[in-house]
């Protein structure tokens, strides 16, 4: 096992620890109201970010229960429970059936999307005879003095000689834009994998912490998290990564992870956020919900669950957008050049 895999599966490895330590909520009965009490619980007692966002969530027991006394079937009870998750203002949190599945949207439907798809595949960027290295989409723009490459998942996996690719086509470039707008996470070890290839030093670039009783201020001591640098592959001049409000949860984690590499810049608008680690229960009649459990920090302690900041704040321009131009991606090639 690598240091950095054993790195990233340590972190991970306490989490589900911290949480299978945890008391289980009392079993309620495959009623209506059981599975509201149920859901009620599992989130007063695990859910991470209750006190953080100011939640009353005794408040919100008594704005839902009555509801449920007036549900007369299965649709009516996951809508009401789907409305009380929708409080927590969260994308990690979803309810699971076999009908429906619940999920947050306003962390990035509240706001510009700051990226077009159709424009980054235009013949000012990739056009149709860019390069693909496993997920990576990647071409010399800027008169072959800036490297490009779109990531659209960090479900995605890479390899080494994927990343070798980009590294040696991009090699007398002035610079490398990575851009992950659009990227609404996937796995958190493709995301310290990835930020490796752009550090020379192991580097504090985070915190996380873990629920280790039932009380909404109930953690453990928060646990560094470290970036740890490739021992062969590393990219050594100026790194211009592009995020809008959809890049989120895992993506969330890199931007949060590049923030500390040396010749990194985050250009675009501020991240969506996610930065709780989620864990899932089950409900008494068989449905699943999925909720951030343990809390995770930026080097200065600061939570990231709401969203990064860009060091350079820029928006889409529509009169660029017409043009068929990108603004974002037209500002990282400046701050290259």
């Amino acid at each position: 096992m690598s240091k950095f895999t054993s790195h990233i599966f340590i972190v991970i490895s306490i989490a589900f620890t911290f949480n299978s330590c945890l008391r289980e909520p009392a079993v309620e009965p495959d009623t209506y109201r059981g599975n509201f009490e149920s859901l009620w619980k599992i989130i007063d007692t695990r859910y991470c970010y209750l006190d953080y966002k100011e939640i009353d969530w005794n408040t919100v027991y008594r704005k839902y229960s009555p509801q449920i006394d007036t549900v007369t079937s299965k649709y009516g009870l996951f809508d009401v429970l789907a409305e009380m998750l929708d409080e927590l203002k969260d994308g990690h949190v979803n309810l699971y059936s076999s009908f429906d599945r619940s999920r947050y949207w306003n962390w990035f439907s509240d706001y510009p999307s700051n990226f077009d798809s159709k424009i980054i595949f235009n013949a000012h960027y990739l056009g149709e005879k860019y390069r693909i290295a496993g997920p990576f989409r990647y071409k010399r723009i800027a008169s072959d003095q800036v490297g490009y490459a779109y990531y659209g998942s960090f479900s995605s996996n890479f390899s080494y000689a994927n990343i070798q690719a980009l590294f040696d086509n991009f090699k007398n470039c002035k610079g490398m834009i990575i851009d992950v707008r659009n990227n609404s996470g996937g796995m958190v070890t493709n995301a310290e994998l990835l930020s490796s290839f752009f550090f020379k030093e192991k580097t504090l670039t985070g915190y996380i912490s873990h629920k280790i009783a039932d009380g909404h201020s109930d953690f453990s001591k928060p646990t560094p998290v470290y970036t740890i640098p490739h021992k062969t592959m590393n990219w050594d001049k100026p790194i211009i990564i592009l995020t809008n409000r959809m890049s989120y949860s895992a993506t969330n984690e890199f931007i949060c992870r590049m923030k500390y590499a040396p010749n990194a810049k985050i250009v675009g608008d501020k991240t969506g956020g996610g930065g709780g680690f989620p864990l899932s229960s089950e409900l008494p009649n068989g449905w699943m919900v999925r909720f951030s459990a343990s809390p995770m920090f930026n080097a200065e302690m600061e939570h990231t669950e709401w969203g990064i900041d860009p060091d350079k704040k820029v928006d889409m321009n529509i009169a660029d957008k017409l043009a068929g131009m990108d603004t974002i991606i037209e500002e990282a090639v400046k701050e290259i050049l």
